[in-house]
């Protein structure tokens, strides 16, 4: 039901993790029976989760130890692991600093350009131990980034920021990235997002997507919703997201995963994100 803000302006009540729960149905389940296998770009995990593209996060070890476990970790090609050739230092010197300090050691650490070679390098040690090389870029350098990775044998692409949608407005100076075209030339899966909404989440897959992102400003570490005024709640957002992909299934016989993307803090919250995308196959 639509919720009226003021004259011409109306809402709806969304919902974030933490404000719902999952009713029990009417069976109870042997943990022996249960699977939690999934798909993503022909690539079938046995955890269902994914470790997210940030320099505190995932790194080459991290990486392959994930890959190892039946998860995944993706590496942020735009990040300190392909600016730098030893990334310790850097760790140790960002996590030294106060507040005061940060903003502008950040500002000169990523003065630094990123470097083909260690793409190449990053991508090779992951894939040299055994893992799944998953690497993330932004649209603007997903074009020069993506084709590095391709080379380097990367085997999911990420194409990842705040907000992405298929009609991207841009000035004269630049061309903005054709994401039905870069999926359709890459020679590996790529992943689309994030989104928030059912008509997006129809256009990335629309577009050739193996997976679409789900959360705009879930999580402790995107401030998105408080900087931008931009987001849904992700409970929502998972849902809306989900019918579209069912709608999507439906249509074209092809079923495109959805991966919520932040916002989840306990098993009970990936429990919740699982009840909500669950839908038609």
């Amino acid at each position: 039901m639509d919720i009226q803000i003021g004259r011409g302006k109306t809402a709806r009540r969304a919902y974030g993790i933490d404000e719902i729960a999952l009713v029990p149905g009417k069976r109870t389940v042997d943990p022996a029976l249960t699977d939690t296998f999934w798909e993503i770009g022909g690539l079938r995990r046995e955890i269902p989760i994914v470790a997210s593209a940030m320099d505190s996060v995932v790194d080459v070890n991290a990486a392959i130890r994930l890959s190892a476990l039946g998860a995944l970790g993706v590496l942020n090609l735009d990040g300190l692991q392909t600016r730098y050739a030893e990334t310790a230092p850097i760790l140790a010197k960002i996590a030294a600093v106060g507040k005061e300090e940060f903003v502008g050691l950040m500002q000169d650490l990523y003065a630094e350009p990123v470097k083909p070679e260690l793409i190449r390098a990053r991508i090779a040690e992951i894939k040299a131990q055994g893992g799944i090389a998953c690497a993330s870029s932004v649209p603007a350098n997903a074009e020069k980034y993506g084709a590095i990775a391709a080379e380097a044998g990367c085997d999911l692409f990420f194409v990842q920021s705040t907000v992405v949608s298929t009609a991207h407005v841009a000035p004269d100076t630049y061309q903005p990235l054709d994401l039905a075209d870069f999926c359709r030339r890459m020679p590996f899966p790529v992943v689309l997002g994030n989104c928030v909404t059912y008509e997006v989440t129809r256009e990335l897959m629309a577009a050739g997507a193996a997976a679409v992102l789900v959360g705009i400003g879930p999580g402790a570490a995107c401030t998105s919703r408080g900087v931008l005024g931009v987001g849904v709640p992700q409970a929502t957002a998972i849902a809306d997201c989900a019918a579209a992909r069912n709608d999507h299934y439906v249509e074209t016989g092809k079923y495109v995963p959805i991966l919520a993307d932040g916002g989840l803090v306990t098993g009970g919250d990936i429990c919740k994100s699982r009840g909500l995308r669950c839908g038609t196959r």
